[in-house]
């Protein structure tokens, strides 16, 4: 792995845990999307699915599995770093504990929804993702990064909301609404994808071409 290439898999870990925390904290928001509500973390959070699917295509399942890994203990520990922030006795100058805790302080619900439903969909579309890779024998890179986001998405989406919201908000609108606009943004993030794959490619096989 020459200098451009790690700098590049950095980059894209960076991204993944990111998206990955970030989304995790400012879920509990619930937010409208042309109308339809989904969850404020839904747009960082979709973010890994596409550096997910450049890590598999450029490196491998095995790399993926390792980034999906990451990003569970990354996400494990910045919730016990939350945690920790908000039961810490404040200084007695600082009043704004009670805001804080309600932005930071997430529900053992939320938690436990975020755990589980990124534990099942990131490994089921690092699966999918090279399944489909050996149907269609390495081509149609659009098709495989679709489908598996799109499915992987649903589960993320239904699980994530009915063991957050469940019998509290509208679970099934917010399930559809979320879906709708992860797959929105799976279309949109297609182009970066194969930009991204195709950019690392190019210099991976240069030092060949060099060499030849």
């Amino acid at each position: 792995m020459d200098s451009f290439e790690r700098r590049a898999h950095t980059l894209l870990v960076g991204l993944f845990v990111g998206g990955l925390v970030s989304a995790a904290v400012i879920s509990s928001k619930i937010i409208t999307v042309f109308g339809v509500a989904v969850p404020a973390g839904v747009l960082a959070y979709s973010v890994t699915f596409a550096v997910s699917d450049v890590v598999g295509e450029l490196w491998g399942p095995e790399r993926a599995t390792d980034l999906v890994l990451a990003g569970f203990i990354s996400l494990l520990g910045a919730t016990l770093i939350c945690w920790l922030a908000v039961v810490w006795p404040a200084a007695g100058f600082w009043y704004n504990q009670e805001a804080f805790s309600g932005v930071i302080g997430s529900t053992p619900r939320i938690v436990a929804a975020s755990l589980l439903a990124y534990a099942v969909s990131q490994k089921h579309d690092v699966w999918l993702f090279h399944l489909l890779k050996r149907k269609t024998f390495g081509r149609a890179l659009w098709l495989r990064n679709n489908v598996s986001t799109a499915l992987s998405q649903l589960m993320d989406s239904a699980i994530f909301v009915t063991v957050a919201f469940w019998g509290i908000l509208p679970v099934g609108e917010i399930i559809l609404g979320q879906w709708i606009v992860k797959l929105a943004i799976a279309a949109l993030d297609t182009p970066v994808v194969y930009a991204a794959v195709g950019l690392i490619r190019r210099r991976q096989s240069a030092p060949a071409q060099a060499q030849a």
